[in-house]
């Protein structure tokens, strides 16, 4: 069987583009989505499995560690890509709470729920892999004011990397942050490089070597300052 890779937040942009690149590589790649009809024509785009998943919501995550159990019965990729609220009109002097909340929701939570359910499965891979996409936005060295919702949950979500590098070091699992930098998405709006170069950098994360980082914070495969 080839190796079964998992992305949230599938269904466009820089999730897409993972999709169809770990396809070309002969992945099995389950796209997921919150929305089903979206999930379904992306992953005929992609060359992917569609499967709807809602992050922010733990039955639909428990729900479907249950369905790759059933399905396959391991996981080798986890990538945790589904992310929202690129809050420029906000500072962090008088942010809405109720929006930094959401956007903790889907942008930490979700892939910390997605690690939890799926650390089984994972478990059962001979080269087991977590990729948590970042931003170099939750880089405290660069850091200065404003988007405070989507910056402080990928500082956060840079924070489980590290706590989870650590502690799944004895299961040989590899676990990095990876920022794909500015990429023209709906998120990232125009001006910004291809998807696919920003994608391509989250896929080298995917397909390290056994012998590769873990705990890092890389772009383009090269370190970046947390």
């Amino acid at each position: 069987m080839s190796d079964i890779a998992l992305v949230t937040g599938g269904n466009r942009g820089i999730g897409r583009e993972v999709c169809r690149q770990l396809a070309d590589r002969g992945f099995t790649v389950l796209l997921t989505a919150r929305s089903e009809a979206a999930g379904k024509t992306a992953a005929a785009e992609a060359g992917a499995i569609p499967m709807r998943l809602d992050v922010t919501d733990n039955t639909s995550v428990v729900g479907a560690a249950a369905e790759v159990e059933r399905r396959y019965g391991r996981l080798d990729v986890l990538i945790n890509s589904a992310a929202i609220t690129y809050d420029t009109w906000q500072l962090a002097e008088s942010a809405d709470l109720a929006v930094v909340h959401e956007a903790a929701e889907t942008n930490l939570y979700g892939p910390w729920r997605m690690v939890q359910a799926f650390l089984p499965l994972l478990r059962k891979s001979s080269h087991p892999r977590i990729v948590n996409v970042s931003s170099e936005a939750a880089s405290l060295a660069r850091m200065g004011g404003g988007t405070p919702a989507y910056n402080t949950t990928k500082v956060a979500l840079n924070a489980l990397t590290r706590m989870l590098a650590a502690e799944l070091r004895p299961d040989r699992i590899l676990v990095n942050s990876i920022c794909p930098g500015w990429v023209a998405t709906d998120m990232g709006g125009l001006g910004g490089r291809p998807v696919a170069e920003g994608a391509a950098g989250i896929v080298w994360a995917a397909t390290l070597p056994d012998s590769g980082p873990t705990g890092g914070f890389f772009r383009d495969g090269r370190p970046l300052p947390w």
